[in-house]
C-alpha cells in the first residue's frame, strides 16, 4: 500500500512560490514575490482560510509558467487549493467572461482574485507605470471587478477590512 505524503505547510508553499518566481519582476521592475506576499496577506486579512492563503501564494505560478500544471497536480496539496489556483489561472485566448465565471464557480477562488485585483490596482503600484499602461490596466481591473460582482465601493470582505482598519 503506497504511503501518503504529508501535505505541504504554508511555510513550504511560500518557499516554493518564492523560489519559482525568484527571477521574475512585475511591470514596475519590482521583485514579483512582493506581489505574491501582498496577495497572500490580503487573503489573510480578509479572513481567508489556510487553503486560500496557500492558493494565493501559488495564484500566478501556472499562468506565469513558474510551476507546471503537472507539478500542481502532483503536489501534496488539498484538492481545494489546486482547484482555486487553476480557477484564477487565465488561459491563453480565454475571454474575461469565461475566466470570471470559472472563478465564481470555484469555492474560495473569489477571495484570492479579489486580493490580487486589490494589489494590482494599488494606486502606488500603478503610479510608477507609463500613463498608457496605467490607464489600460486600470480599465482592465475595473472590468474584471464588475464581472466578478465586486462593486467600486469594494466587496463585503473589503468593506469589512476597511471598517476594521479604519480605512476609507
Amino acid at each position: 500500500m503506497p504511503t501518503r505524503r504529508a501535505r505541504l505547510t504554508l511555510a513550504e508553499i511560500e518557499a516554493i512560490a518564492r523560489e519559482a518566481h525568484a527571477d521574475q519582476r512585475d511591470k514596475a521592475g519590482r521583485p514579483y514575490t512582493e506581489h505574491l506576499a501582498a496577495v497572500a496577506e490580503g487573503v489573510r486579512i480578509r479572513g481567508g482560510s489556510d487553503e486560500q492563503i496557500a492558493a494565493a501564494w501559488l495564484h500566478d505560478a501556472v499562468e506565469d509558467d513558474a510551476l507546471s500544471q503537472e507539478w500542481l497536480a502532483g503536489a501534496a496539496l488539498p484538492q481545494q487549493v489546486k482547484d482555486m489556483v487553476l480557477a484564477v489561472t487565465k488561459r491563453d485566448g480565454e475571454d474575461l467572461a469565461a475566466y470570471t465565471r470559472r472563478i465564481l464557480d470555484t469555492p474560495g477562488a473569489l477571495l484570492i482574485k479579489e486580493s490580487d485585483l486589490a494589489h494590482n490596482a494599488d494606486p502606488d503600484r500603478l503610479a510608477v507605470l507609463e500613463p498608457a499602461t496605467r490607464t489600460r490596466l486600470t480599465e482592465k481591473y475595473a472590468q474584471v471587478r464588475r464581472l466578478l460582482g465586486l462593486t467600486s465601493g469594494g466587496s463585503p470582505a473589503e468593506q469589512s477590512v476597511q471598517a476594521n482598519t479604519g480605512q476609507d
